[in-house]
């Protein structure tokens, strides 16, 4: 009898209990992938303060206590003469709520019904005073003892904050084995914290550098991941991907890859880490292991550190792809789809450096950019682990550069089409000797080929580098480099007139003759030099810019096939203009007819304008392409390059006298013609004329 009572009382008390752990439990069970939500259906984001009162002066802080059951508090700043929300360490979360149920559970289990009361002790817990601790002691083989509980907490700024610290201590103090199973519930945990419901949270944590931390924490504990598979999917979360495969010298090109959404609503996004074949072979005979983690909604919480010469936000537009590989390999090749695939959306390769803490654009090359996504070469090493495209938005500094050159450039093609007007209105007049009539030839192919450069451009301005669109994009980039070539060339062949007109030996020059060195030079040389780069760059694609129809400089330096032709023309017309002013003084040399020396005068002014204009355009040109030029130059380019039909037609055809007082001539003439006409249909010859028809 005393033992059916005893055993009576065993069974009624773990019929107690056990309704208790399945009521607790209740509260807090998920299905894997599962979001914890509130009784209203919406994800828990924390009960907290939202309001601060008193009076709000500008710059004043307050504070607010957390809410019933949670430690901390909440920061507000007063600003615009209203409270904003600044920091929350509302945490309901601590160590000892971790492991709580769990030395509940371990110390009466359900098959105690059999074992007699003495038996079971009921001493209090021993203290667990860390977390390693506590996972030592309840969940060593797979930690999922933690799992539930932080699963079932609220997605505070503080329990965040809690969270980031229990995945720094585990990565630090528990990583020495790190198996699949571990490896699956630090995800689980890290998954809680990367909801998309939480994203909004980490602003308000006062560790700025908590996102960061967090980061390295799972970098540091995959790098202890043991692969026992060739190839293993290890965790499949919802914001958290992990990957690995088995790799070694012989191995082929491997590749990774990654399917996830950044939110409920949107389409999957695609990420791809590709180890190329000439990096294995660097491997040594032994296997060793490659592993990758992606991240969908990671690059909305990382908060770079604060940098002085970048004001505006960088939005990461791509899943954040972190990769653990051997020391010996340093290259990988990634693939991201933009996650905002909109034209004006500008991609950066980037990959985040854990002791800078902020993305670091040196870390990777752009490879390829198209419509939908970027295709990146970066570095691997021990503080660039994880990587990512950047996002550029629009400034207002390339806003005030675009209206510049969209309004500079529709004054210089109206400029370049009135220049040709005036030449052809006054050319008869104005080609009287053979070096007038060369220098009317170098001013309307100048114009030609600037006009026909600028039509270039603008059409290059409105492609975007897309698969369909390449081949376009290499035409528009070999016209624009050929014709803006061509204007320098036939700025050379002025300097050359002017030596003719100042050197006995050409006097007796043929027009013919002349034409064809002048056509030789002005489109012979540019096509030569054109027509090598792209044989020579283009094999490689590194003939033109990823993000713009126009040379590369980044990759291959093509853009030096223009910069130095052009300056080095630069230089000689300056040199010329030197000597002929220098020469022209003195009365023994030059040419004996009084005209020619006038218009070699009025060629060498010309080229003594533009020349230096030309330069300093395209100086501040090759100035903008220096890591940290001054804004002051690129306006300035911008203004140089846009205007430069203007300075043509200013300096070389609005300033020269002859050509004004032509054009007058032609005015007057067509006048006269017009009252000549006039004054004849009134004369009463043609009124008897016009009778007689009549009668």
């Amino acid at each position: 009898m005393k033992m059916k009572s005893q055993a009576t009382m065993i069974c009624c008390l773990m019929l107690f209990l056990s309704t208790e752990c399945s009521h607790y439990r209740s509260k807090i069970h998920l299905k894997a992938g599962d979001k914890l939500q509130s009784p209203e259906g919406k994800p828990k984001t924390g009960r907290i303060q939202e309001k601060c009162y008193g009076p709000c002066i500008s710059s004043s802080n307050c504070s607010q206590p957390c809410a019933k059951d949670f430690r901390g508090e909440i920061g507000f700043t007063c600003n615009q003469k209203k409270w904003q929300k600044s920091t929350e360490t509302c945490t309901s979360l601590s160590v000892e709520k971790l492991f709580k149920d769990s030395t509940g559970a371990s110390r009466l289990s359900v098959a105690a019904a059999s074992i007699p009361l003495h038996i079971l002790d009921f001493r209090a817990p021993e203290t667990i005073e860390s977390v390693a601790q506590g996972i030592r002691k309840n969940c060593p083989l797979d930690y999922a003892c933690i799992i539930d509980v932080v699963k079932s907490s609220e997605m505070t700024s503080g329990n965040i904050a809690f969270i980031v610290e229990l995945l720094q201590n585990i990565s630090t103090d528990l990583s020495d084995d790190v198996t699949r199973e571990k490896m699956k519930s630090y995800s689980e945990v890290a998954n809680h914290i990367l909801d998309t419901a939480a994203i909004s949270n980490w602003a308000f944590i006062p560790n700025k550098n908590a996102s960061s931390d967090f980061l390295q924490s799972v970098n540091l504990f995959a790098r202890h991941l043991h692969i026992h598979n060739k190839s293993e999917n290890i965790v499949n979360e919802l914001f958290i991907q992990t990957k690995g495969f088995h790799i070694n010298h012989n191995t082929s090109e491997k590749s990774l890859s990654f399917s996830m959404s950044t939110n409920n609503t949107t389409e999957d996004i695609l990420g791809m880490v590709q180890i190329p074949r000439q990096e294995l072979k660097k491997l040594w005979p032994n296997a060793s292991r490659a592993i990758s983690i992606a991240f969908p909604t990671l690059g909305a919480i990382l908060r770079e550190a604060h940098l002085q010469n970048v004001s505006l936000p960088r939005p990461v537009n791509g899943l954040v792809l972190s990769v653990i590989l051997p020391e010996r390999l340093q290259e990988i090749l990634l693939t991201f789809e933009k996650i905002n695939k909109s034209r004006n959306a500008r991609a950066q390769c980037v990959g985040w450096h854990s002791e800078k803490r902020r993305w670091d654009e040196k870390a990777c090359q752009m490879i390829l950019d198209i419509k939908n996504e970027v295709k990146c070469r970066c570095n691997y090493t021990s503080t660039v682990m994880s990587f990512s495209i950047l996002m550029s938005p629009k400034s207002m500094t390339d806003k005030v550069l675009d209206y510049i050159t969209c309004i500079g450039l529709s004054i210089s093609i109206l400029s370049l089409v009135l220049c040709l007007i005036i030449e052809a209105t006054v050319w008869s007049r104005v080609v009287v000797t053979e070096i007038s009539y060369m220098r009317h030839v170098c001013i309307v192919n100048i114009a030609v080929s600037l006009l026909t450069a600028n039509v270039w451009f603008i059409i290059g301005s409105n492609f975007n580098i897309k698969a369909q669109d390449y081949n376009v994009c290499v035409a528009v980039t070999f016209f624009s480099h050929f014709f803006y070539l061509s204007l320098f060339f036939w700025m050379l062949f002025k300097a050359l007139l002017i030596i003719y007109g100042i050197l006995v030996i050409f006097r007796r020059m043929m027009k013919s003759r002349m034409m064809v060195i002048g056509f030789a030079i002005g489109y012979g040389c540019p096509l030569i030099i054109a027509v090598t780069t792209v044989a020579i760059t283009e094999p490689g694609n590194g003939y033109m810019r990823l993000e713009a129809c126009w040379l590369n400089w980044d990759n291959t330096k093509a853009l030096l096939a223009f910069a130095i032709p052009a300056l080095v023309i630069v230089a000689v017309n300056l040199i010329v203009v030197l000597v002929v002013a220098v020469n022209t003084q003195r009365p023994s040399i030059g040419s004996s007819k009084s005209q020619d020396v006038a218009i070699i005068m009025r060629i060498s002014k010309n080229v003594a304008i533009l020349t230096p204009l030309l330069g300093l355009t395209w100086g501040f040109g090759i100035a903008t392409l220096i890591e940290g030029t001054s804004l002051t130059f690129h306006i300035i380019f911008a203004l140089l390059n846009a205007f430069q039909g203007f300075f043509i037609l200013l300096f070389g055809t609005i300033m020269d006298h002859k050509i004004r007082d032509a054009l007058r001539m032609r005015m007057s003439s067509l006048k006269g013609k017009s009252r000549a006409a006039e004054n004849a249909s009134l004369s009463p010859t043609n009124g008897s004329k016009l009778m007689n028809r009549q009668g």
